[in-house]
């Protein structure tokens, strides 16, 4: 199915991080509709899946405005310019978020939330390997770090600890992948 064809795109409101944008669209069979959408920006984010060597998932407490309130998450952030990786920049967050640095990262995936109103997308990457490193970060507080055991995930899950579903699909992802590699 051929993708609508944008007329039309113009921006309606904007703030310091994101921008809100109106597109004109004609679809393959004449219908014509105006949807609204915060469009991606230029920078990449990845969100990482630490697991210990003891198999549990790093994960960090933090202060989450949209919500205004504290809950576990994985560590996450932008890519720092062109030049860094995604697998870069996957590191550099583990170790300035959970004071961890990683032996290996490996990609899982793209992961998007609300593609239909939200043009942003996160990838996902699996850090092992681990090892005490601290970056200084950009938190106003440092967060909490813990530990859950991966053959307990389904607890966390359940918790209401949790609630960011880019967190929640990347564990589970990760988790496929782990068991996958452990049956080949």
């Amino acid at each position: 199915m051929p993708l609508p064809q944008i007329l039309k795109a113009t921006r309606i409101a904007e703030s310091r991080f994101f921008h809100v944008e109106a597109l004109e669209l004609r679809f393959a069979n004449g219908v014509r509709r105006t949807y609204e959408r915060l469009p991606p920006r230029g920078r990449q984010a990845v969100i990482v899946v630490g697991v210990t060597a003891r198999d549990e998932v790093v994960l960090v407490r933090e202060y989450l405005a949209g919500l205004h309130k504290y809950e576990l998450g994985l560590p996450k952030g932008t890519v720092d310019g062109p030049d860094e990786t995604f697998a870069e920049a996957a590191n550099r967050e583990l170790k300035e978020e959970a004071g961890f640095g990683a032996e290996r990262i490996e990609y899982l995936r793209e992961l998007s939330v609300a593609p239909s109103h939200m043009g942003f997308t996160v990838h996902a990457l699996l850090a092992r390997g681990l090892y005490p490193e601290r970056l200084p970060g950009d938190e106003p507080e440092p967060p909490e770090v813990r530990t859950w055991p991966l053959a307990d995930i389904d607890d966390l899950f359940l918790s209401g600890e949790i609630s960011e579903a880019r967190s929640l699909a990347a564990i589970r992802i990760a988790q496929i992948h782990l068991a996958r590699e452990r049956s080949a």
